[in-house]
């Protein structure tokens, strides 16, 4: 059968296991990668050393902390075969995903914010982004959540199909892994300055192709005039060169404001305004999940219908 229409089944496949069982609650890959991450960092990251040394021992954590699992499914690459190695990599794309988990986590938050539980959304808000949740009135936790969704589901989701789709099993590998590697160390701090900028540029890089067409899913399946002014007008005031495009088109698809100032623990952080509309609500944060939910259907339909054009024109193969 041609590779391209394993890869594809391969992703319509993981889809649906992960919305029959969800994301693991026990012994996820990702979770023990994050304690190996984070033992790591303690050993490797010494703040006192020059920004030079504290970059190279940045890149030397990133290297150690990744290559082993991608150089593992390299080797399955090669010694597998057959229906096993079909059920590894739809396990793989299954477990890099977490659609399901998303949109749980989504949903937390806008069930309660629907009750009127603004202390259960704060609480269900804190689990998912790294804002002072006690900080944030209705509209702040809807905002978060919101915003959550939709750069989760670039990161975790669109991203993860796209390099399984261009690499196979170690692209995904490399990436989910990285991209797990920036949340932990990628943050602009004393502590991760230099020596997380190695994960947090590698994330940027890998993630700025799939970004764009992320946020052009989000375009076509809303206001996808405004999502497209908003995508061109705003992304570049964002300090993220990837979040700011996805972002700004999935507000200006769902006809909303995102973005403004939001607490942190160290403060205050000022942030321009992403989108066009009413502020974020309960109704938001399921507008995004369903962005997201709807994009996935999309990306695997065009690939579906793609594979299909590809095997009448080369009925052969062409992989």
């Amino acid at each position: 059968m041609d590779t391209f229409v394993v890869a594809v089944l391969v992703c319509g496949a993981a889809v649906l296991l992960d919305w029959l069982m969800g994301e693991p609650r026990r012994w996820h890959p990702l979770v023990g990668f994050g304690r190996w991450a984070s033992l790591l960092e303690q050993r490797l990251n010494d703040q006192q050393t020059f920004p030079a040394h504290s970059l190279l021992l940045g890149v030397l954590a990133t290297l150690v902390a990744v290559m082993p699992a991608v150089v593992l499914a390299i080797f399955l690459q090669f010694l597998l075969e057959g229906w096993l190695w079909l059920l590894t990599q739809v396990a793989g794309v299954w477990l890099a995903i977490s659609l399901r988990g998303l949109a749980e986590h989504g949903r937390a938050v806008s069930t309660a914010l629907a009750c009127g539980d603004g202390a259960r959304a704060r609480l269900a808000v804190g689990r998912i982004v790294s804002r002072d949740a006690a900080a944030l009135s209705d509209e702040g936790v809807a905002a978060a959540a919101s915003e959550s969704m939709l750069e989760n589901g670039a990161d975790a989701v669109f991203s993860s199909l796209f390099w399984y789709l261009v690499a196979g099993l170690p692209g995904l590998v490399l990436h989910r892994l990285v991209n797990t590697l920036d949340a932990m160390w990628g943050y602009r701090t004393p502590r991760y300055l230099y020596f997380g900028r190695c994960a947090a540029r590698l994330d940027d890089a890998m993630n700025w192709v799939p970004a764009r067409l992320t946020a052009l899913t989000y375009a076509l399946l809303g206001n996808t005039r405004q999502a497209v002014k908003c995508w061109r007008e705003q992304s570049g005031a964002w300090d993220s060169p990837n979040a700011g495009p996805v972002m700004a088109a999935g507000a200006g698809a769902l006809g909303v404001t995102l973005g403004g100032p939001a607490p942190y623990s160290g403060g205050v952080k000022q942030r321009p305004l992403l989108g066009r509309g009413q502020g974020a609500t309960a109704q938001t944060v399921e507008g995004a999940i369903s962005l997201v939910q709807r994009g996935v259907m999309l990306w695997l339909l065009v690939l579906l219908a793609l594979a299909a054009s590809l095997n009448a024109f080369w009925p052969g193969g062409i992989g």
